[in-house]
């Protein structure tokens, strides 16, 4: 590891990836994640793409991909390659290096249990046309949100969830993007506590 952060890491002087992300210290190797914390990855789209130049038509495959440990963190990532096998490595040691933290709780008034498995508080995310909105819901209710969304949530250990969505929801990439910025403005919000909605 050759950042300030990465040898930090590799001397056992920050051993908890939250630690690494208040220390201020910019996240650039995706082999620091892999070593604090123990990632699931999903791919959730995989789409060709054309450009035409003047030697001919260049296509590359773009690849969306999202790490979660399913307890707090999540990350999200794209890239591009002109074959899909690097292009889904590249997207998930991407998605390591966007990995953040999320704030859970027990925001649904119908629960009040004071666990982790739902979101504190009702937050909108918006990415393109698609605008997605969390609101807490009581245990035992499931992920009730669209595929693509569902992986998302599911990886940053999110357990019951009610989503509204508005916009063009067949656009898998900003509807994975929605989703990931709401649970993004959870980290910023303020008055996050358990019971509040």
């Amino acid at each position: 590891m050759k950042t300030k952060l990465g040898r930090k890491v590799a001397a056992e002087e920050i051993t908890s990836l939250k630690a690494a992300l208040e220390s201020g210290l910019p996240l650039r190797e995706h082999e620091i994640v892999d070593r604090l914390l123990d990632l699931e990855d999903e791919v959730l789209d995989v789409n060709m793409v054309q450009r035409m130049t003047d030697s001919g038509r260049r296509v590359k495959f773009r690849c969306q991909s999202a790490v979660g440990n399913g307890d707090g963190y999540v990350g999200l990532a794209e890239a591009k390659d002109s074959e899909v096998g690097p292009a889904i490595r590249r997207s998930i040691d991407r998605a390591k290096l966007n990995v953040i933290h999320v704030n859970r709780g027990c925001g649904s008034w119908q629960c009040r249990c004071g666990g982790n498995h739902t979101v504190p508080m009702k937050v909108t995310g918006q990415a393109g046309s698609i605008r997605m909105t969390l609101i807490p819901a009581p245990r035992g209710l499931g992920l009730n949100a669209g595929e693509t969304a569902y992986h998302v949530l599911d990886l940053a250990g999110i357990q019951d969830v009610w989503t509204f969505t508005e916009g063009e929801t067949r656009t898998t990439v900003n509807f994975a993007r929605a989703a990931f910025n709401a649970l993004k403005r959870l980290g910023t919000m303020r008055g996050i506590g358990r019971g509040e909605s």
